[in-house]
């Protein structure tokens, strides 16, 4: 018999003791309050009575296993705990997307109770073949998604395609760090503001030095492509010490490219998060390579990403440190700890500039958790520990569940696939980032929310494959059925900005004569797809969300007349052509159906 007190046995004992204890507070409540489509439920229990109940439960079960072998029925506890949580769920609110996670959960909770924890995996020896014809073959396959990202990202910025959110503050700061060092933007909240008071993004100053070189827009869009095309190189060295042959890693590598989530990051132009997934793969080729060093500074680099970059490095410093105890090796586990408390710890420290020197932390993703009126991300924890079958229940909205099938189908839900339960907590970025959270934009593949879920599910998949005895199979079925949804999913769209643009090009290339002809120093307001191309200047506005005196103050006012969105707040063409006229604006040039531009008299 195992000694009670072992890790494995109080990590076993406690998610036990939390599950039952969540079970009868969820369970006691009237039926009318277990509704999960709100927040009811959440708002009737008590956090304080859970963890009393977690700690008598606890105490209890250590008790029973200082005289008996308990661990196959704390196991059992654990099962029932959680599928009496999942019957209570479903009879609240059924829906089969809730059925099919509740089901899924049941089916790993069984396994768990039948079989165990699987402590012996199969690791093979690690494979140090140098693979001279599998690098050159990743080299090319990366360039090759290098030059379809460039051309569909810079054929978005060509054709008119990219908006002013997020892709024109991003521009106009550009040209303010390269004339004054400084982030700042008009764009971004109608005023001077330094970026930094919005998101916390120092990593862009790692694009100035190439941004310099070329100072157009479109840099930006080939800079994003060549970062996300970068990731190859820690993803294949990461699957060289996990043992994979050289052309093993070529296949991993291609289903990285391959990964619609990856490419179609992408679809809403430059974001810092592209740098996630190659800096968090650099971080776990560190972690793997038992690297100090690297550790801590590839951990450095991606909290310079942005503030929630720091959920990141403390759940790879939280893997570190479980997976590291779980094999007795203190040393790393310790460096583990350290990792997760800095992070924490920074992300304390950059969400309390934010909140009273910035804009603040952008809470409001998560209402459909924050039950306590606090506003707070400490009360979304609280939330998923008092009633865990909500977090469930919010995973299987039906636009989640596509972006799931988007995301897990490409990888054959090879990072499900493991009784080494431990790297279940390399999903918590995924489930935290894009399925818990109401805002429609983190579950949405053509956002850039799934950059850096993307590299701790791809880490999962290479964890879970180096343990299995043949993983040709898996890997070169993963890569077909990929390559089927990246065609089917990636390829339209990124194909249909250069082909616009091939058909209309005269078009944008008078467009875009006139506007190079404002100048530099004139202080514009613009529709939205045209500040990107107006965006080399220090004042630029955008016209629906700029204040009336920010308007009236500009030199130069340029619209697309189509745009009826941005002119509805002014009654419309007309209307807002008469508010210029009365205000001393002259209609000095005009595109019929495309473009107009305004002149202050006194400009």
């Amino acid at each position: 018999m195992e000694k009670a007190g072992t890790l494995a046995n109080i990590l076993r004992r406690g998610i036990a003791s939390w599950l039952t204890a969540a079970a009868i507070l969820y369970g006691s409540l009237s039926p009318s309050l277990r509704n999960l489509a709100g927040l009811e439920s959440l708002q009737a229990m008590s956090f304080p009575l859970l963890a009393l109940l977690t700690l008598a439960c606890f105490l209890l079960l250590t008790l029973a296993a200082a005289r008996w072998d308990f661990r196959r029925w704390e196991r059992r506890l654990l099962a029932a705990a959680g599928g009496i949580l999942c019957i209570l769920g479903l009879a609240a609110n059924f829906s089969w997307g809730f059925l099919g996670f509740c089901l899924a959960a049941a089916i790993v909770l069984l396994i768990y109770a039948r079989f165990g924890w699987n402590q012996s995996a199969f690791v093979p020896e690690t494979l140090r073949l140098a693979g001279k014809g599998s690098i050159l073959a990743c080299c090319v396959l990366a360039l090759v998604f290098f030059l379809l990202v460039s051309l569909w990202t810079v054929g978005r910025v060509q054709t008119f395609s990219s908006p002013s959110y997020d892709f024109g503050i991003f521009s106009q700061m550009f040209y303010h760090l390269r004339t004054t060092l400084l982030p700042n933007t008009t764009l971004e909240r109608d005023g001077l503001l330094s970026h930094l008071a919005v998101h916390m993004s120092p990593i862009y100053y790692l694009l100035l030095p190439f941004y310099c070189l070329a100072p157009y827009p479109e840099t930006l869009q080939v800079l994003q492509a060549a970062v996300l095309a970068s990731a190859v190189v820690p993803l294949w060295l990461l699957c060289r010490e996990l043992g994979f042959t050289p052309w093993l890693r070529t296949a991993f590598c291609a289903l990285l490219l391959l990964y619609p989530a990856y490419a179609g990051g992408t679809g809403y132009d430059i974001h810092e998060n592209a740098f996630l997934t190659p800096l968090l793969l650099w971080l776990f080729l560190a972690m793997v390579r038992r690297k100090l060093f690297c550790t801590f500074l590839f951990a450095l680099l991606t909290l310079l990403i942005k503030e929630d970059a720091a959920m990141y490095v403390a759940v790879a410093g939280l893997y570190l440190a479980l997976s590291r105890a779980l094999k007795k090796d203190w040393h790393w586990s310790g460096v583990g700890a350290l990792l997760f408390i800095l992070s924490l710890g920074y992300f304390l420290l950059v969400t309390g500039f934010l909140s009273r020197y910035g804009d603040g932390v952008m809470t409001y993703r998560y209402q459909n958790f924050l039950y306590d009126g606090s506003g707070s991300l400490a009360a979304l924890v609280k939330a998923v520990l008092l009633c865990p079958i909500k977090a469930v229940y919010e995973c299987a909205d039906s636009e989640k569940l596509l972006y799931l099938v988007q995301t897990m189908l490409p990888l054959l839900f090879l990072p499900l696939l493991t009784r080494r339960y431990e790297r279940y907590l390399l999903l918590i970025p995924y489930i935290l980032m894009n399925l818990l959270s109401d805002y429609p934009y983190q579950h949405d593949l053509y956002f850039q929310y799934g950059f850096g879920s993307t590299a701790f599910l791809f880490f999962l998949t290479a964890l879970n494959v180096a343990d299995f005895r043949k993983k040709h199979g898996a890997l070169l079925l993963a890569l077909v059925v990929s390559a089927g949804c990246f065609a089917g999913w990636i390829l339209p769209k990124a194909l249909y900005y250069p082909r616009l643009y091939r058909q209309n090009a005269s078009s944008y290339a008078q467009i875009r004569q006139v506007l190079h002809q404002i100048p530099e120093e004139a202080a514009v307001t613009a529709t939205t797809f045209y500040t990107a191309p107006l965006s080399q200047r220090a004042v630029l506005y955008d016209l629906r969300y700029c204040s009336q005196a920010h308007l009236l103050e500009s030199d130069c006012v340029v619209l697309n007349p189509t745009a009826e969105q941005d002119l509805s707040a002014y009654g419309g063409l007309e209307a807002f052509t008469a508010l210029l006229e009365e205000n001393g604006f002259t209609l000095t040039f005009q595109l019929p159906g495309r473009l107009l531009i305004f002149f202050a008299d006194s400009a």
